[in-house]
């Protein structure tokens, strides 16, 4: 396996940007340098990031979201 990570990345099984056997090793996010640790998605060339919004979920039981731009830097987490 390699240790790049893609340009961009979703937990959602629904999305064609999701890839579990990534998700499995661990990666964390540094957003604007902060650690955020409830991203849905991101994407690193166009710097966003989607974040869930506490419990609430939509009509279709999916959480909520909120979409942030800013700087994105993906990494493998080191336990």
């Amino acid at each position: 396996m390699t240790d790049t990570l893609p340009d961009r990345l979703a937990t959602n099984p629904k999305s064609p940007f999701h890839k579990p056997e990534l998700l499995a090793r661990g990666i964390g996010i540094r957003f604007n340098g902060a650690e955020k640790t409830n991203v849905d998605e991101y994407c690193v060339s166009e710097g966003w990031v989607r974040l869930t919004v506490g419990k609430s979920v939509d009509r279709h039981g999916n959480p909520m979201t909120i979409k942030l731009n800013g700087t994105v830097e993906p990494y493998f987490r080191e336990d």
